[in-house]
């Protein structure tokens, strides 16, 4: 059974032949394409927060790190102060 993507596909690849009137013996001896799928490479987690002073940083999964805890409860830091902005992540400012 096809996916609708390729049933797409095969409605575009119809398309083409029908207005170029390509006829199936002018297909014999075309090499077929190997199309090899690309690996993905996932992008490093960027930090969800990050201290202001240490520079510390914690991407927000697993247990809170000491200095999270420290800075929400003792050093009057609130989440959104410590939560780090787009505009905020060298990895992202050109």
């Amino acid at each position: 059974m096809k996916t609708a993507e390729q049933e797409a596909v095969l409605r575009s690849v119809r398309k083409l032949v029908d207005f170029w009137q390509i006829e199936a013996h002018e297909l014999d001896g075309i090499e077929p394409v190997v199309v090899t799928p690309q690996a993905v490479v996932a992008e490093p987690a960027r930090p969800c927060y990050r201290h202001p002073i240490s520079g510390e940083t914690w991407r927000g999964e697993g247990s809170q790190p000491e200095w999270l805890k420290l800075a929400l409860t003792r050093e009057g830091y609130t989440v959104q102060e410590l939560r780090v902005s787009m505009s905020d992540d060298p990895a992202t400012s050109a």
